[in-house]
């Protein structure tokens, strides 16, 4: 029992530490040029100082913040999952930026470690933890939204002048900060005589050649970080398969696993941000004062505590950070808490959270109103986080 008891106090003071490390390196360096990046970014505002934010994804990599859970010989820090915590917690508090590494860092990276051979991990994870390599995520189709088994871009594989290689042709929806990327890690189908899940393949391609065009869509924000990318004859070297041809569906449910891992303690600490900010407004316009809208910030508040106490239960059942279906769970939770907030945003504003400015200028409230719109649909519909929770955790019927 003593030595349980030291161990874990030899534990809590390494995250202290490391607390300490972090919380330190931010306020020395979120400073200078990099002043004008602290809180901007993120879910609705993806194209604020752009630049900035590319030289700052640098900088974190020349600090070694990025992959801080990857294994140490992979070039992470092997931090613990209580550190990666602390880490998001840290950042979002000292008003870091939103992440253009996202995808890199917490989707594709993770996915290389688990899935791809040495020859990938050695070739792609060095960018990303210099914070140079930007990836987007090819799932989504016009067909096939949240239901990812009916993609139906095609990729045959052929012989090329420098060796085998994958010719893509189709047509993907709703993607990322594609017009910003390097690569996209993309879902197609590599036989044609499978249906659904079944004859699927995971290639990386890479996006700057003649036969890959994006398309920005412009939202309700009158922003577009999100958008359409066709692949005509679009090549990639057979090296860039990831796991076997025809093991594409088990490869991308690795990666949206990650998807859903620590990072999502980060956002909550964003989402606490943001319910502070509609508290304040509802003290400076009085709205407060309403019994009913002092009961739906009160639950707001509720929601978030306990939405995060569930994140980290999650993640602590899953041991090593990457949850199962339960983060189905997690992602009904956040995704209508947060669509919640921004109708209460909008509602302890009064009146003037309906007017916009001459040039279409939205508020903060009024762009959190109209981007949480898409919580509950991106990264897994409502519809279909409730089908996982009800067939495949609680073995309910079809």
């Amino acid at each position: 029992m003593a030595q349980q008891q030291s161990s874990a106090a030899q534990s809590a003071d390494a995250d202290e530490r490391f607390r300490e490390e972090i919380r330190t390196w931010l306020a020395e360096n979120l400073t200078g040029e990099f002043t004008a990046v602290v809180g901007t970014g993120g879910a609705g505002h993806e194209h604020e100082q752009l630049e900035l934010r590319r030289a700052w994804e640098r900088r974190l990599g020349e600090g070694r913040w990025i992959g801080i859970g990857w294994p140490v010989e992979a070039g992470g820090r092997g931090a613990s999952l209580a550190q990666q915590v602390i880490f998001h917690e840290e950042y979002a508090r000292a008003g870091g930026p939103g992440r253009l590494m996202h995808m890199s860092e917490q989707l594709l990276g993770p996915t290389l470690l688990a899935f791809g051979t040495a020859d990938q991990q050695q070739r792609f994870l060095p960018g990303i933890l210099r914070g140079e390599t930007l990836w987007c995520q090819g799932y989504s189709e016009p067909g096939a939204g949240s239901d990812l088994a009916g993609v139906q871009t095609r990729a045959h594989r052929r012989e090329g002048p420098d060796g085998a290689e994958y010719v893509v042709d189709g047509q993907k929806v709703w993607t990322s900060l594609a017009h910003l990327a390097d690569w996209c890690f993309v879902i197609a189908r590599t036989d044609p005589t499978q249906q659904r899940h079944r004859g699927l393949s995971y290639l990386l391609v890479p996006m700057d050649q003649s036969g890959v065009a994006v398309r920005p869509i412009v939202q309700l924000t009158g922003t577009s970080e999100f958008n359409e990318v066709f692949f005509d004859g679009a090549v990639t070297s057979a090296d860039n398969l990831v796991g076997a041809e025809g093991e594409g569906w088990r490869v991308a449910m690795g990666t949206l696993a990650f998807e859903r891992g620590v990072a999502t303690l980060g956002q909550q600490i964003g989402f606490e941000r943001e319910l502070a900010a509609v508290i304040a407004t509802a003290r400076s316009t009085g709205a407060i004062d309403d019994p009913l809208v002092r009961d739906r910030l009160v639950r707001a508040w509720m929601g978030l505590t306990v939405m995060r106490n569930t994140a980290v239960r999650m993640l602590r059942s899953a041991g090593d950070g990457t949850p199962g279906l339960e983060a189905s769970v997690s992602k009904l939770q956040w995704a209508n808490w947060h669509r919640d907030l921004g109708e209460l945003a909008i509602d302890v504003a009064g009146p003037d959270g309906l007017l916009t400015g001459d040039h279409y200028e939205l508020s903060d409230a009024q762009s959190l109103l109209l981007f949480t719109r898409s919580d509950t649909i991106y990264g897994g519909s409502n519809e279909v986080q409730r089908n996982i929770i009800a067939e495949r955790m609680l073995g309910l019927p079809r």
